[in-house]
Formats: C-alpha cells, structure tokens, sequence
C-alpha cells in the first residue's frame, strides 16, 4: 500500500499538467537547470579560492610622509 505504481504518477503528471500547463513547467525546468550549473560553477570556483587561501596574501607597500607642522594659519572669507 506505501508504494504508488506507474498508474498514480502518471494521473498525478496530469493533474500537475492542467494546472500549470506546459510552458510554465519548461520555465521552472529551464531555471531549476540554470540553478543547478551555477551551483556546480560556484563550487568548482571556490575548490580554486581554497588553494589560494592556503598562498600568503601579498604585502603591500606604499609610501609614508613624515612632516610637521610649523605654524598653523586660520583664512577667513
């Protein structure tokens, strides 16, 4: 009894058919698809960031100036 045969899901297929109708299933099927490559993309993407992580991150150099201040004048408009 807990299992449906071929006959249920066919009806069920149906029903599911003539509420939504097709051209809305092939949307959610196209976007359910384009989601599931972009997951793929993004681990495979972030397998590549893991090596780099491990790589020190670089220096970064830049330039100081030292200076003092003399005198201290106000301009008034």
């Amino acid at each position: 009894m807990g299992s449906l045969s071929i006959w249920h899901w066919l009806i069920v297929l149906v029903i599911v058919m003539l509420i939504f109708g097709t051209k809305k299933l092939r949307n959610m099927g196209a976007d359910l698809g384009g989601a599931v490559r972009g997951f793929k993309d993004g681990m495979r993407e972030g397998g590549d960031k893991a090596a780099d992580a491990s790589a020190p991150p670089p220096q970064v150099t830049g330039k100081t100036v030292e200076g003092e201040v003399k005198s201290r004048t106000e301009h008034k408009a």
